[in-house]
């Protein structure tokens, strides 16, 4: 459904939709380019099965929501010169912006507190909310992502080189390479996808919406997002970080920093889990994920 949040067209699915029952929410946001239905229906089934509401949302310029052509392409490798200079990076909205557009949802379904999960831009776009509007964060839960701190590892070569290369071609056949390539670039060794499922999963998804110039504004935000890191150490939210220990995109020393930033903050670490969702890591983060939440949730009533 179409929601209006932060004076724009947001896509969500909500799971008991006008639910008057009080059930608690579980707010999941998505990673860079990725729309909502990238969140594995295993994990989502799963936290409704443990008594959650579980809302999802195609962040802002990706998916059915609204697209932001009119704000231009940033030129990525003068900003990406930029930020290694350690100089302001410019893009078209802010991980703020995104993370006002969270909280706008959350105000258009009526819901004034949630437990508030994100993986990859999405973790940082979680931090976001938290640190804009912790009294509406129950809790708080980071997966495979960053505190953007400076002095961090960075992605491989390799991931990065597949990341910003393009498809051969545009028609679907070139775009369905490209990205099968990477996520087998990002996926977790531990957990290897079958190649048939990958390249349905990737095939559904471009045939719901396919907008890289949504990805390439995204990737701007992230980069010039230098200041999160430094207010990460006043949340008071429970907070879980989960983190795979061969993410080659963002690397596990990432997860350790933001657990370390944020006052009693657990952090697990998954053997063999890289940047994606397979089955595998599902159950694995579903594992300590629940019992954070029920642990938060308990404390809240």
């Amino acid at each position: 459904m179409k929601l209006r949040a932060n004076g724009i067209d947001i896509e969500v699915e909500d799971t008991h939709a006008g639910d008057t029952t009080g059930l608690p929410v579980v707010l999941l946001i998505m990673g860079l380019g990725m729309q909502l239905v990238a969140w594995p229906p295993a994990l989502v089934q799963s936290l409704v099965d443990a008594g959650y509401r579980v809302v999802r949302l195609d962040n802002r310029d990706i998916g059915l929501s609204q697209k932001f052509d009119h704000l231009g392409l940033p030129n990525l490798l003068w900003e990406g010169l930029k930020y290694k200079l350690g100089l302001p990076v410019k893009s078209p909205y802010s991980l703020g912006d995104m993370a006002a557009d969270t909280l706008a949802v959350l105000d258009a379904l009526g819901v004034a507190k949630a437990h508030v999960v994100g993986v990859s831009m999405g973790g940082m776009i979680a931090q976001r909310v938290a640190i804009a509007a912790p009294e509406r964060v129950l809790s708080l839960t980071s997966i495979m992502s960053s505190s953007g701190a400076r002095g961090l590892p960075q992605a491989k070569p390799q991931v990065m080189r597949v990341l910003l290369s393009r498809p051969a071609g545009k028609d679907p056949e070139s775009v369905l390479n490209h990205y099968v390539r990477l996520f087998k670039a990002i996926g977790s060794p531990g957990f290897p996808m079958d190649d048939a499922e990958l390249r349905e999963r990737i095939a559904a998804a471009a045939r719901r919406s396919f907008y890289p110039a949504g990805t390439v504004r995204q990737m701007a935000a992230i980069a010039a997002d230098s200041q999160r890191a430094h207010a990460l150490g006043a949340l008071r939210v429970p907070t879980l970080v989960i983190h795979g220990k061969a993410d080659p995109l963002v690397p596990y020393a990432c997860g350790e920093d933001t657990a370390r930033r944020i006052p009693g903050a657990t952090l697990v670490g998954i053997e063999g889990m890289g940047h994606d969702l397979p089955a595998g890591v599902v159950q694995r983060i579903l594992e300590p994920l629940i019992p954070h939440l029920n642990t938060a949730q308990g404390a809240k009533t």
